[in-house]
């Protein structure tokens, strides 16, 4: 295989010349080793299926879902894509709330290791996948800035989240990403396999204990801030199909472009679960577990959240 890093960013590589599914397990090996260095692997007409794609995702880890259809379409029976969703769609409330930065899975007990995407259909402008490295940014604060918040954590949740970007509040369902619950994770990662640290940020973060509401809203908007702001810590795909995408979750966060929502855009998606020894926050029955439920009630109060919802 050849691996050609991305030359207007200072992560990221494309790979070509091989099979993604014939590979084996030497040259699986060469792919870790640049997976922990560049961060994001872009694969070009690859092309994928549902089942390929789980195959491959199975490589990396237990998976959390695999060859799950992220589309403004609904799959019809045939496996085709044909009709739009609605604007007003639960669905694409969700799709519009990922053209945030975020890191996936941060919203569950054990946090997502890296993730697949596969482009079925694409827009013919905008949707593209954005990538910002959270290793460069954090290794380019300043020190006082480190001492902050060596020691901080915030609570994550898509509630928050969605009602914080869009004023949506989605029902709550036991087993959906609408759970109630709140994860508590530190503001800087170690990474389990490199020990390269990283800011573990983006949208799904609030609350940071021992600041007040207003502060931790700074603090965490200033962080990303600052982390996107230098143009080679971030790298824009533009889709073509057949297009295969991996990165890992540990060390980027990413988020889709706008485009215009009636033309079909089409991913398929699998996302592998992190290791428990590393990014298990804590599980629901954990008395630690009460302190995230109290914490997201009170931001999604504050964000005009009507109890009465839930009833």
């Amino acid at each position: 295989m050849f691996v050609q890093p991305i030359s207007d960013a200072a992560f990221g590589a494309c790979v070509t010349d091989l099979d993604l599914l014939a590979i084996d397990d030497d040259c699986f090996a060469e792919l870790h080793v640049a997976f922990l260095r560049y961060g994001l692997l872009v694969f070009p007409g690859q092309a994928l299926s549902e089942d390929d794609q789980i195959k491959f995702g199975r490589r990396w880890g237990t998976l959390e879902f695999g060859g799950l259809a992220l589309a403004n379409q609904e799959k019809a029976t045939d496996g085709g894509f044909s009709e739009m969703l609605p604007l007003d769609s639960h669905r694409m409330k969700t799709n519009i709330g990922n053209e945030a930065w975020h890191t996936d899975s941060t919203y569950w007990p054990v946090s997502s290791k890296c993730a697949l995407l596969t482009a079925i259909k694409v827009p013919t402008e905008g949707g593209q996948t954005e990538f910002a490295d959270m290793r460069a940014a954090y290794a380019a604060l300043p020190e006082d800035k480190k001492r902050q918040i060596a020691t901080l954590s915030a609570y994550h949740s898509t509630e928050y989240s969605q009602a914080n970007d869009l004023g949506h509040f989605p029902e709550r369902r036991t087993g959906t990403l609408y759970h109630g619950e709140a994860y508590l994770r530190p503001l800087v990662k170690m990474h389990p396999e490199t020990g390269i640290p990283s800011l573990f940020i983006g949208r799904h973060a609030f609350g940071i204990p021992g600041l007040s509401r207003d502060e931790s809203r700074r603090l965490l908007q200033e962080l990303l801030n600052f982390a996107v702001s230098e143009p080679t810590r971030v790298y824009q795909h533009q889709w073509q199909v057949g297009d295969t995408l991996l990165w890992d979750n540990r060390a980027l966060l990413h988020r889709a472009c706008a485009y215009d929502y009636q033309q079909p855009r089409v991913l398929i998606g699998t996302r592998v679960a992190g290791e428990i020894t590393s990014e298990l926050a804590y599980y629901p029955e954990d008395p630690l577990a009460e302190q995230g439920r109290i914490a997201l009630a009170k931001e999604l109060a504050c964000l005009g959240h009507d109890e009465a919802l839930d009833n």
